[in-house]
């Protein structure tokens, strides 16, 4: 086990997972695109830093050398001895480097129910990791410390924890994936991507809990890897995504889009904060847009806003607003919406097509009810999603 690494190792039940998952089906619908064989190698170390950064993938050399990164959608132009919007990708001598290549900030054995991902090899333990930085400034972000420290003017402090060294803590603390959250996992792709191919090659799957602002050429790197990923959608809105996050809407509805034509099952979570992206009429827009867009089977999680970091001055989501969304939701067609951070919230998974109760949670435990390999046990209709046969065959064993 690597130094520093804190390991929470939850009652779960046995691993019963091994490198047959490399053969594993994806639940798909029939337009989705075949997984690549092609993985990406892994990353040398620059020939001017040593081992203090390495080169980074998805970089253009400009005119007067400076380059351009083209790992997320604000594609920064970078002048020699600058980063960029996120401070983790500088231009040293006309070429790309990445400066948190195998430096963690956070590394825990989490219930893959926290990212959240309800869908996805329920009931499992997702070993996640961070580094430090991100290409947004959310005023309301809850991992700040670690992703605005540079922005902030203080440091955020990691440790050495190389991708072979990932690996092996998530079976030891008996993960059935990786999760590369926390942070933005887009600034740190060419630590996702060689940490992805290992765990693939053992057996583990890789999710992503992402703000969804990838480029098309990311995603062309990360899709033969990521069998999952989470979506922040903040809002419907590109003004809040210019003011509270410097960002802007369409690239992630573009990303979305482009994760589904990959295969990659997606999930969408909403923070609601008052005042600011809870509006009713913009919440119908966004969950029709879910349902036309991504599939009326896409889960949606809707949660509650605590304040934190820049927005101290608002005040909690009521939990009636959470209420009313998980009901917009479902009048726009959504078969699963999730309410987050309520007290008496349904987090249950229900039969898209029956209504009858497939899956039960509490907290962030996970328990079988009218499911049984990956199918309603009353009316026979498939749950969409992944690794659900294998939910099956944990739970009967508990």
């Amino acid at each position: 086990m690597p130094n520093g690494v804190a390991v929470r190792v939850f009652a779960l039940g046995p691993a019963l997972w091994g490198r047959s998952a490399l053969s594993r089906a994806r639940v798909r619908d029939e337009h989705q695109a075949e997984e690549s064989a092609t993985l990406p190698p892994l990353a040398p170390t620059h020939p001017l830093t040593g081992n203090s950064a390495r080169l980074a993938v998805l970089g253009l050399s400009e005119p007067h050398g400076a380059v351009r990164c083209v790992a997320c959608a604000h594609r920064c132009l970078i002048r020699n001895g600058r980063a960029g919007i996120c401070r983790v990708r500088e231009n040293r001598d006309g070429a790309l480097v990445t400066l948190v290549y195998g430096r963690a900030v956070a590394a825990n054995a989490d219930p893959i129910e926290k990212k959240p991902l309800f869908h996805v090899y329920p009931g499992s333990v997702a070993y996640s990791i961070a580094t430090r930085g991100c290409n947004f400034h959310c005023l309301h972000c809850q991992n700040w410390a670690i992703s605005q420290a540079a922005r902030d003017g203080f440091a955020a402090p990691s440790f050495a924890l190389a991708p072979r060294d990932v690996v092996s803590a998530a079976r030891a603390a008996g993960s059935r994936s990786i999760a590369y959250t926390y942070t933005e996992p887009t600034i740190f792709i060419e630590y996702v991507l060689d940490t992805a191919r290992l765990a693939a090659e053992a057996g583990l799957a890789n999710l992503l809990v992402t703000n969804g602002y990838q480029t098309p050429e990311a995603l062309d790197l990360l899709g033969p890897l990521i069998e999952a990923a989470n979506v922040d959608l903040k809002s419907f809105d590109d003004r809040f995504y210019r003011k509270v996050c410097g960002a802007r809407l369409a690239p992630i509805l573009a990303a979305l889009v482009g994760m589904r034509q990959r295969g990659i099952w997606v999930e969408v979570t909403t923070l609601l904060i008052p005042g600011l992206n809870d509006d009713p009429d913009g919440l119908a827009a966004l969950a029709r847009w879910i349902a036309a867009e991504l599939g009326p089977e896409t889960p949606w999680h809707v949660s509650r806003f605590f304040p934190t970091y820049r927005l101290t001055d608002l005040d909690p989501t009521p939990e009636a607003t959470v209420e009313r969304t998980v009901e917009i939701g479902q009048a726009a067609g959504l078969r699963h919406v999730y309410s987050g951070n309520v007290n008496d919230g349904d987090q249950d998974t229900h039969c898209a097509g029956c209504g009858a109760t497939l899956i039960r949670r509490r907290g962030f435990r996970a328990s079988r009810a009218g499911l049984a390999e990956g199918r309603c046990v009353h009316c026979g209709r498939t749950l969409a999603g992944v690794g659900l046969v294998e939910f099956d065959a944990a739970a009967a064993v508990r």
